[in-house]
């Protein structure tokens, strides 16, 4: 959308935030050579240069695809994004100190990686922005994002373990040297799919059957599509062995039912039936095993990992986690000080507990207000877009990505039973950054049309033209293919 004289679109403002963030990310890398060399380097500050340089031809593109998109997205984004890359950078420098190799190189070691795979996921981003110029376009594909999403989710499953299972959960597809997870890409397909579908249903979805402690519940006529993903949870919960991924699918429909039809019997319903197919799967793992022995030992260890048989076994992993969080206290013992290298897989499901030894917990509560104003902001570009589509794809993408970090936190703290999940932004690994900047460039686009004068949106100097349509009670028209 052409930007329009006289009107504010909060470019300069995204350009300034994105500044700050990078000079966050250059002093993060500055105090890491200082604790671990005893000095710094004359080059500490280039990897945030080149950060800065990828997020900034980003930002042009937005400034000429989206002009009116929201101006804080892509600066907390990129702050995450380039915490990680320090902090993988800074798992690559131990390890040369630890086997006396000189300073890894900007491009080597996971932290390389991680910046070669921020560069592919900014163009991937770019090109989503410069295609889709309507986010509305979209819901003519739902049903075909709806049947990929799921041949996503379930190619895992049918592979042998050997090309899909990495730490116990089949959720990769391994081909030689190069892996992907394609159910991250396909939580974006399922978004799609079900905001289309709520629209179509809503009203019908609507309808109550009785009224029980003051809540109507629908109809029983009504459970098939919650029942349908219902199961399709389960079955990936049995037998991809993730818990986490199966409560972020039924999670995501469950909320994105609730916006579209303002009931709240449906969330009691999804939590009632998710609980009681964790506890009937934790049941026949005991009883059985089969399937469902690898749930049941999971469980097993998050009830207690300190148990004899799990501490220097299976439950090493969630012990030395916790072990460190505890280390890092209240303030942390400072990046580039601790010894996060003593936790397992600390550079993809780990990383909040090796960041949490060295920012400790009021850093690691910095960090999630961050993560916590990505979803604020995809929240409100859905309640102001004034489509009914537009409005459950953002809401859902938000409520996505705040679940993702809420199952990944819970696992690493001891609070639910621990996920292959990794942390949006800031773990290792190509697949997840990609597909969650998709997502941002998918808000980015949504809040554009919210924003815009064109829509009513508050980007002029006069502010909204008409009220801004509520995320509850506005989402009675039906989008049409």
């Amino acid at each position: 959308m052409p930007r329009v004289p006289g009107t504010r679109t909060g470019r300069n403002a995204e350009l300034g935030l994105l500044a700050l963030a990078m000079i966050i990310v250059a002093l993060y890398a500055a105090t890491v050579e200082a604790n671990q060399y005893g000095k710094i380097t004359a080059s500490f500050w280039v990897p945030a240069a080149i950060l800065g340089v990828l997020f900034l031809g980003l930002h042009l593109v937005v400034r000429f695809t989206a002009p009116y998109a929201d101006p804080v997205l892509i600066p907390a984004v990129a702050l995450i994004n380039g915490l990680g890359v320090g902090f993988l950078r800074r798992i690559d420098i131990a390890r040369a100190i630890t086997k006396k190799l000189p300073e890894p190189g900007i491009f080597s070691g996971i932290g390389g990686r991680q910046l070669a795979w921020t560069l592919g996921a900014l163009i991937l981003a770019a090109i989503l922005l410069v295609v889709v110029r309507d986010h509305k376009v979209v819901s003519r594909y739902a049903y075909t994002l709806g049947l990929v999403g799921i041949v996503l989710v379930m190619i895992p499953a049918v592979l042998p373990a050997s090309l899909s299972e990495i730490n116990g959960a089949k959720l990769w597809i391994k081909l030689g040297g190069f892996s992907i997870q394609p159910g991250e890409f396909a939580k974006l397909a399922l978004v799609s799919f079900f905001a289309f579908y709520l629209v179509r249903k809503r009203e019908v979805l609507s309808l109550a059957s009785r009224r029980f402690l003051g809540i109507d519940f629908p109809r029983g006529r009504d459970l098939g599509p919650v029942v349908t993903v219902w199961l399709l949870s389960l079955l990936v919960l049995v037998f991809e062995k993730d818990l986490g991924t199966a409560l972020l699918y039924f999670g995501l429909f469950v909320v994105t039912l609730y916006v579209a039809t303002e009931r709240a019997s449906w969330l009691i319903i999804g939590l009632l039936m998710f609980f009681g197919g964790v506890y009937l799967a934790y049941v026949l793992g005991a009883s059985v095993g089969g399937p469902f022995a690898n749930f049941y030992d999971r469980a097993s260890i998050w009830l207690d990992p300190f148990a004899p048989q799990f501490v220097n076994a299976e439950g090493y992993q969630l012990v030395q986690s916790l072990l460190g969080l505890g280390t890092g206290g209240l303030f942390g013992t400072g990046p580039g000080a601790g010894s996060p290298g003593l936790v397992p897989e600390v550079h993809s499901d780990f990383i909040f507990a090796g960041m949490g030894e060295e920012i400790g917990l009021f850093g690691l509560s910095a960090l999630l207000v961050v993560y916590l104003l990505i979803v604020e902001r995809g929240l409100r570009a859905a309640i102001l877009v004034r489509d009914s589509f537009g409005k459950l794809v953002a809401g859902g993408m938000a409520f996505t990505l705040g679940l993702q970090v809420f199952v990944i936190l819970g696992g690493i703290t001891g609070l639910i039973p621990l996920t292959g999940q990794t942390t949006p932004f800031l773990s290792a690994g190509g697949s997840s950054l990609m597909a969650n900047w998709l997502l941002v460039a998918m808000l980015l686009r949504i809040s554009d049309a919210a924003r815009s004068p064109a829509a009513g949106g508050p980007a002029g100097p006069a502010g909204p033209k008409q009220p801004p349509a509520q995320l509850h009670g506005a989402m009675t028209e039906v989008i049409k293919p």
